[in-house]
């Protein structure tokens, strides 16, 4: 099968090549950073964890998204899903990939990713969490490739691929619970010490992984013959719906707790990333117009994203997915990991500003993600045009 991703149209390999050039760009600045180190990025002793922690963060919830997929096809028998769920299992095998590639590129030295493995430590979440990627990403691969090779060959899988695929699905909101945990479990940062931060993970993980998923599938029918079906995309905004207002809610919670009992710590951090924080005479506030894009973009989205429903709008549909992941990955790409980080446990401010090297090492990893969905979509797409499924 995977020929067929050696068969496209010029815009096909325009878009594989820019890729292409973006992976060559940010390899580049890779080889900076392991020639000269993590003082090439903007991280320092008081924010060690930047723009590729937070992109990993982000991306493990568009991971566990495709759990909104698997869980009402296979377990509910929702066939309006039977077109797109393998779309759900391959976005999710590019989305792993990307997470692991932004600890790689955290870590500094590659070579420091065998020490989980060679000294294991089960007492650490970071252990577990390299336990829940690695697998998830296994079973994504063993089940999406074995159903869509069955779908090849024109015969149902085989039953030995149904328990992995029934495991895939408490492992999908385990990847994410980890990574909350890895937050919440610090107990010098009052920002992640929170019951709700594992919910409040899955909640706009929810959101993400389908909203970025409908918006693929809306280009997909636009540029080929494969079409996702009305029923599912109407239940698919529905799903997205109901989690981004879920998420909005948790963050509710998360100030009423902070003002309304005037704990210091909490409201710190809230200030800095929505209002600015003073200190000593100086305002710091160099995410507040991302935060408060963040809440007003959601807001529209969700209000677009109905009025795109009742209409019938593929294009406004689109527009209020795009919003709703924008204003995700504002709040989980930037303010999640960034705001535990300032002010720091002393109350001292000290600001983060991603530098090139990080940006171009960000893009070639967000390219790397794309070339991949790109050949597992191309794959799967035009294994179900030639089978008419």
């Amino acid at each position: 099968m995977i020929e067929k991703a050696f068969q496209g149209s010029k815009g096909y390999w325009i878009w594989i090549a820019c890729l292409l050039a973006v992976i060559a760009v940010g390899g580049w600045c890779y080889a900076q950073q392991f020639t000269h180190g993590l003082g090439v990025t903007g991280m320092s002793r008081d924010v060690s964890w930047g723009l590729y922690i937070s992109q990993f963060t982000f991306l493990v919830g568009v991971a566990a998204g495709g759990l909104m997929l698997v869980l009402p096809y296979y377990l509910h028998n929702y066939k309006a899903f039977g077109r797109i769920t393998i779309l759900g299992e391959f976005m999710a095998i590019a989305a792993v990939v990307m997470c692991l590639m932004f600890i790689i590129a955290d870590l500094g030295q590659p070579m420091r990713a065998f020490n989980v493995i060679l000294h294991p430590s089960p007492q650490s979440i970071m252990f577990w969490d390299m336990i829940v990627l690695n697998g998830y990403l296994a079973l994504n691969l063993l089940c999406g490739w074995a159903i869509l090779h069955s779908e090849y060959k024109g015969v149902k899988y085989a039953n030995w691929v149904k328990p992995f695929i029934y495991l895939s699905i408490p492992w999908a909101v385990s990847i994410h619970t980890v990574t909350a945990f890895l937050y919440a479990g610090l107990p010098g940062r009052d920002y992640w010490l929170t019951a709700i931060m594992a919910p409040r993970f899955l909640a706009s993980a929810f959101a993400a992984g389908p909203a970025l998923l409908l918006i693929i599938a809306l280009v997909l029918e636009r540029n080929t013959l494969f079409r996702v079906g009305q029923m599912a995309k109407d239940k698919l905004v529905t799903i997205i719906t109901y989690a981004a207002i879920i998420n909005f809610f948790f963050l509710a919670c998360e100030f009423f707790v902070a003002y309304y009992s005037q704990y210091p710590s909490k409201m710190y951090t809230k200030d800095y990333l929505f209002f600015g924080l003073e200190r000593d005479g100086l305002i710091f506030n160099n995410l507040v117009p991302y935060m408060q894009a963040s809440v007003v973009i959601g807001v529209i989205g969700i209000a677009l994203i109905l009025m795109a429903r009742s209409r019938k709008s593929d294009l406004l549909l689109g527009v209020s997915c795009a919003m709703i992941f924008l204003s995700l990955w504002i709040d989980k790409g930037l303010g999640m990991v960034l705001g535990g980080f300032v002010p720091n446990p002393f109350g001292q401010v000290t600001q983060y500003y991603p530098t090139i090297i990080e940006l171009g090492i960000t893009a070639a990893v967000w390219a790397t993600g794309g070339l991949i969905l790109t050949i597992l979509y191309k794959v799967a797409i035009s294994v179900k045009l030639e089978k008419g499924l």
